[in-house]
């Protein structure tokens, strides 16, 4: 599914891309260094669920994005004398965001496959790695080659090097996943048997959690596939030349081992967080915390606007020009025939073509213009179930037609309206957890954050359903109290 989602989002973005000159793209792609040091900050797009490479920690009681991956990027930033801002995107969706200019490079742990190269550039190889293989601790002995794993489920990270090595796996059955933190609690819960991880990575997991155990896998790969790398849109030589240059100064320097060391001593130091205090909610209550508070706001944010955009919509559905009707019914059948995630990434990535719209404006304004279409047939149902003589006789009372909907119709609709109204409420809270696959911090994406900083698996899913429940029954009593109220008038 997640590769249809990735040629679709693909296919749009070239469609969109025809609307911008391609002598304006070839000009820009020429002078990619220079932007970046005239805009005087370097982008960078990750994928923060990857330690030691890339992952959340305390840094002065401020949370970051650290790791050895993030170290290189510092020192690429320095180097060019701009300030380093770090995006955490899905893994997945990195491509399709460095395509679209939501970010100027990607470091990631990311492999320079052959297949990955017809579409961006890369940097030379900045760390040679190895890919391992984890599974239960409890199965140490009974899988310990490739040749044990066959014909066994076998989980991947979706759009990674490991999701087409698996495949050396004689009849493997592959689950591909975007988080390896949902991989790793698939692992523990028996829904697949092995993962396929890159080396370094797996052995920081399996050194953190005594349920797990890793091993080196022997693949057969390229020589490109041995190593990470550092993405670039095509054409832009200058800005990979630079890059190159900060990267032979740190392989020269052999700072690699240095940045290790000191993501290491940031693990270390969150493990110790963790166990210097029993309470798991006092450790990461901050992060489920902050997630709600972005939750709340994209929530109410869809909430205005797209009641706004519903009432418009639903009156010009219900109006007699053919124009407006036409464009109204476009719109929503539109809207409804197409998935919210589609939506959500296309409005991202695609207007990175033309403007640098940050993911949470990106993320409510495609949540409010989905919630737009559905609330527009709320209030065109409720009108529409008004009885017609009520409009005639207030019509015969020499009322006009406006004055007779706003004070006779709206108001005997709204009773009808507002259970329907109040779940469309209730479902915007939780869809808008779809806006965490473009990098919003809503609880979702807080979630997968503590989930894979702290190593744990079940627990922050139960907080995080728990934290929905109390948000979505307190929103349906505050409903039922006025409709209560609405029916009692």
């Amino acid at each position: 599914m997640k590769k249809s989602v990735y040629v679709v989002l693909t296919l749009l973005l070239v469609l969109t891309g025809l609307f911008i000159p391609s002598e304006e793209v070839a000009a820009e792609d020429g002078a990619a260094l220079k932007r970046v040091q005239d805009e005087g900050v370097l982008v960078v797009g990750t994928s923060a669920d990857f330690p030691p490479f890339e992952f959340y920690a305390e840094v002065d009681g401020e949370r970051q994005v650290v790791g050895m991956d993030m170290m290189i990027a510092q020192k690429i930033a320095d180097d060019l004398g701009v300030e380093l801002e770090i995006q955490d995107i899905g893994f997945d969706s990195l491509l399709p965001a460095l395509e679209a200019r939501n970010v100027d490079i990607v470091i990631a742990g990311m492999t320079p496959t052959a297949e990955r190269r017809k579409s961006v550039d890369f940097s030379e190889i900045y760390f040679k790695t190895f890919q391992n293989i984890m599974v239960r601790a409890e199965d140490e002995e009974v899988y310990t080659s490739l040749e044990s794993l066959k014909g066994l489920p076998i989980g991947v990270q979706s759009g990674s090097l490991q999701e087409g090595l698996a495949e050396q796996i004689e009849d493997a059955e592959l689950m591909s996943l975007t988080s390896l933190s949902d991989l790793l609690l698939a692992l523990k819960t028996n829904r697949i048997e092995a993962m396929v991880m890159q080396g370094p990575n797996a052995e920081a997991h399996a050194g953190n959690d005594e349920d797990l155990f890793t091993f080196v896998g022997e693949f057969e790969m390229e020589d490109d596939d041995a190593g990470s790398a550092v993405a670039f849109r095509q054409g832009e030589d200058s800005l990979v030349t630079a890059v190159n240059e900060s990267l032979a100064e740190i392989a020269e320097q052999n700072l690699t081992d240095d940045y290790l060391v000191v993501a290491g001593e940031y693990m270390a130091q969150s493990e110790d967080a963790e166990e210097a205090d029993s309470s798991f909610l006092s450790e990461y209550w901050g992060y489920f915390w902050d997630g709600t508070k972005i939750t709340l706001l994209i929530s109410s944010a869809a909430v205005f606007f797209g009641l706004i955009l519903g009432i418009v919509l639903s009156l010009m559905r219900l109006s007699k020009n053919v124009v407006l009707k036409s464009l109204a019914v476009a719109y929503i059948e539109f809207v409804r025939g197409t998935p919210l995630l589609i939506q959500v990434m296309f409005i991202y990535f695609a207007s990175g073509l033309f403007v640098n719209l940050p993911a949470l404006a990106a993320g409510i304004i495609a949540v409010s213009l989905n919630s737009g279409a559905y609330i527009a047939e709320i209030i065109r149902g409720g009108l529409n179930s008004v009885n017609k003589g009520q409009e005639e006789a207030a019509r015969s009372l020499g009322m006009s037609k406006n004055d007779s909907l706003r004070h006779i119709i709206f108001p005997q609709a709204i009773k009808n309206i507002w259970p329907a109204l109040g779940n469309e409420f209730i479902t915007i809270i939780k869809e808008s957890s779809i806006v965490s696959v473009i990098g919003v911090g809503e609880l979702i994406f807080q979630t997968r954050v503590v989930r894979s900083i702290s190593f744990q698996g079940i627990l922050p899913l139960f907080i995080t359903m728990m934290v929905y429940f109390v948000l979505t029954f307190s929103l349906t009593k505050l409903l039922n109290f006025y409709e209560g109220r609405m029916n009692h008038d």
